[in-house]
């Protein structure tokens, strides 16, 4: 079954086109990644499913049903883990989880049970009787986890759920998401973080300007970009760098600066490597390493938008 099918799905705000005809099949027991700038439409399509926004055009459904014909199946049915932190910072950690799987109308025993899984699956269930508002911003983030989870959702979506924590805590939170889906939940994954999608994603869809403009595994998408060359050029500082002298180059296509690593990416049927070295030494910028790198996906990525994941 498809846990969320998309047909010709529109969206518009004003003169906006925030999801332009959008046609996409998520299959049940998929981790499928969303990538896309910022304002891509990502969040358009998370708040549709959500039923937190009217549908212009076409059609949503939720495992089978149309969320418009069917609200309450897809609202009992879904998890949501929010970009923005929704706990309550004066209730224990304890009563937030309470709270939220009481609105799913678990009850009782079973409300009990669902709670003390949910902190205990997140690793909290040591803090239950303690206040979030001293938690750190990780355990924050797994609570939030925890209260979108105890009711036991087929579908779960997190929307940037490791933004701004500890290395430690992203790396538990990536496991649960990996345990979630071997428990049976299909799970919607956004991330500014490329190596988070890479890592535990089995299928991404790359969108930009409210079109998916690319679909498939990591390696099918990798396998897109046969036409570029990539090379990564160490620099000793990139003070001096000119990225618009740079892009005048003939064949460079797309340039990343990070830390004192410049990926420049170019055609593959430009023969340019002299001219990039080049520029580098002609403005006295000192080279420490130049090497070629095969396509992955943040090139695919930079290759298809032009722009960075992070912008």
């Amino acid at each position: 079954m498809k846990a969320v099918r998309f047909e010709r799905l529109t969206k518009r705000f004003g003169d906006l086109v925030a999801l332009d005809n959008v046609n996409l099949e998520i299959e049940e027991g998929e981790i499928y990644g969303f990538l896309g700038p910022n304002g891509a439409g990502k969040s358009t399509a998370i708040n549709i499913i959500c039923g937190l926004l009217k549908i212009d055009k076409g059609n949503v459904y939720v495992f089978g049903k149309e969320i418009r014909r069917d609200p309450d199946f897809t609202k009992r049915n879904i998890g949501i883990v929010p970009q923005d932190i929704a706990i309550y910072g004066d209730l224990s950690a304890y009563e937030n989880v309470s709270f939220f799987a009481s609105l799913y109308g678990l009850r009782g025993k079973e409300l009990k049970e669902s709670v003390e899984m949910a902190l205990k699956f997140v690793g909290l269930e040591d803090k239950a009787r303690e206040m979030p508002k001293n938690f750190s911003g990780g355990m924050k983030r797994r609570l939030n986890i925890a209260c979108a989870i105890a009711h036991r959702p087929k579908l779960v979506i997190m929307d940037e759920p490791t933004v701004g924590i500890d290395p430690q805590s992203r790396n538990h939170i990536l496991e649960s998401v990996k345990e979630l889906n071997r428990m049976g939940s299909t799970i919607i994954y956004t991330s500014h973080y490329m190596e988070e999608v890479e890592a535990i994603c089995t299928k991404i869809s790359i969108i930009d300007h409210g079109k998916i403009i690319a679909e498939g595994t990591k390696e099918e998408l990798e396998s897109i970009i046969t036409d570029v060359n990539t090379v990564m050029i160490t620099v000793g500082s990139v003070t001096g760098i000119n990225e618009g002298k740079l892009k005048e180059i003939n064949g460079v296509r797309n340039i990343e600066i990070s830390d004192n690593v410049v990926k420049i990416i170019s055609s593959k049927d430009v023969n340019n490597l002299d001219k990039i070295i080049l520029y580098f030494t002609s403005n006295s910028i000192p080279i420490k390493n130049v090497e070629s790198q095969t396509p992955d996906l943040e090139t695919v990525f930079l290759t298809l938008t032009g722009r960075k994941l992070r912008d």
